[in-house]
C-alpha cells in the first residue's frame, strides 16, 4: 500500500483539521474530494511531513509520517496548487535545479531535466525563462520538477486549476500515463469532480476532517441503487404508479418519459409493471450513476448524521 493511515487526527488550536482517519490506500490514481475545509490539504501536507500530526500515525510508502518525513520527500512528488515558478530561470534550469535539491548530481539532474521536458510536452520552451510561461506551461513546469527525481508517488494540488479545456485533457492525459503506463502512483487532490472521473481509479472523499469514502470509483458506482431512463407510449403517470406499488421510486421527467429507481431487477420491474398498466415501453436505458451522485450523497449523509447528532444533544 502506498498510504497506511490509523486514527490520524489534527487540530489548530480548537479546530479539527482530520478527524480519526483511518484507511489504507492501494496504488494507483486516487482522487482525494472534499467540499472547501474538508482537510485535503492538512492531510497532504501531514503526509509529507510539512505539519506534524496531532495523534495517530501515518506512513508513506513504508516511512512514518512524524519519524521519517526527509525520507518521504526523497521518494514523493509534490505539485503544489500555488505558483512557484522562481523568475530568471530557463525552464530546464528550473528543472535541474529540482533535481539537485533532491539529490541528483548536477550532469545528472541536467540530462533528467531535459527528459522529464520532452515528456510534459515543454520541449520546445525549455530555453524559455519561466516567468514568461503560459497558466498552462506553469502547471507543466511543477509536474515536471516533481517527476525529477523519479518519485514512486506524486501528490497533486489542483493540477487543472486556471487551464482551458485543452489544457486539462493534456494534463489529465498526463496523470493517467504516469498511473498506467509509468508505475508511478498519484495522488490528486481538487474540486473537479470530472477530472477525477477522467484519470482516476478509486476516490477518497472528506468531509469535516473524517473519511467518508474510499473505494473505487467502479464499486461506488455499483453500489449505489440502480436507475433507469424509460420512454413510453401511453401514459407515464400510470407506470409510474404500478412502479411505486411494487417499490420503486419514480418521477415523470418528460412526456412520455420517467425516471425509475430504487428497486432491484428493474429492467423486469418495469416491463412487469407496464403489463399491469397498459403502457408501452418504447425504451429502457440505465442511467450511469455519476461521481458527483455519490459525492454529494456522501456529504448530505454526514450533513443528516451530524443534525441528528446535535438534535439528540438539545433533546438531552
Amino acid at each position: 500500500m502506498i498510504l497506511d493511515l490509523d486514527a490520524v487526527s489534527k487540530y489548530y488550536g480548537r479546530f479539527q483539521a482530520l478527524d480519526s482517519v483511518t484507511v489504507a490506500v492501494q496504488p494507483g490514481a486516487i482522487g482525494l474530494l472534499g467540499p472547501n475545509g474538508a482537510g485535503k490539504s492538512t492531510l497532504i501536507k501531514a503526509l509529507l511531513g510539512l505539519v506534524r500530526l496531532t495523534s495517530g500515525r501515518a506512513t508513506v510508502l513504508g516511512f512514518d509520517a512524524r519519524r521519517e518525513s526527509r525520507k518521504i520527500r526523497e521518494v514523493v512528488g509534490y505539485v503544489p496548487e500555488d505558483d512557484c515558478a522562481t523568475a530568471g530561470l530557463k525552464g530546464v534550469q528550473a528543472v535541474a535545479l529540482a533535481g539537485e535539491l533532491a539529490g541528483l548530481p548536477a550532469r545528472t539532474a541536467l540530462r533528467r531535466a531535459h527528459e522529464i521536458l520532452d515528456y510534459v510536452m515543454l520541449a520546445e520552451q525549455r530555453y524559455r525563462e519561466v516567468q514568461t510561461y503560459s497558466t498552462g506551461m506553469r502547471q507543466k513546469i511543477k509536474l515536471a520538477q516533481a517527476l525529477i527525481h523519479s518519485p514512486q508517488l506524486v501528490f497533486l494540488d489542483e493540477p487543472t486549476s486556471g487551464l482551458d479545456p485543452a489544457g486539462r485533457d493534456k494534463m489529465l492525459a498526463l496523470i493517467r500515463n504516469l498511473a498506467q503506463k509509468k508505475g508511478v502512483s498519484v495522488v490528486v487532490s481538487t474540486h473537479i469532480l470530472s477530472d477525477i472521473e477522467a484519470c482516476c481509479d478509486a476516490v477518497m472523499i472528506l468531509g469535516r476532517g473524517k473519511l467518508l469514502v474510499y473505494d473505487t470509483i467502479r464499486n461506488l458506482q455499483h453500489s449505489v441503487d440502480p436507475s433507469c431512463e424509460v420512454t413510453v407510449d401511453g401514459d407515464p403517470a400510470a407506470l409510474c404508479q404500478a412502479l411505486t406499488a411494487v417499490g420503486a421510486r419514480c418521477t415523470v421527467s418528460a412526456p412520455g418519459g420517467l425516471s425509475v429507481a430504487g428497486t432491484t431487477d428493474l429492467g423486469q420491474k418495469v416491463l412487469e409493471a407496464a403489463r399491469h398498466s397498459g403502457v408501452v415501453v418504447r425504451g429502457i436505458v440505465p442511467s450511469r450513476t455519476s461521481l458527483e451522485d455519490i459525492f454529494l450523497t456522501a456529504v448530505q449523509e454526514q450533513a443528516a448524521a451530524a443534525a441528528a447528532v446535535g438534535a439528540t444533544v438539545v433533546d438531552a
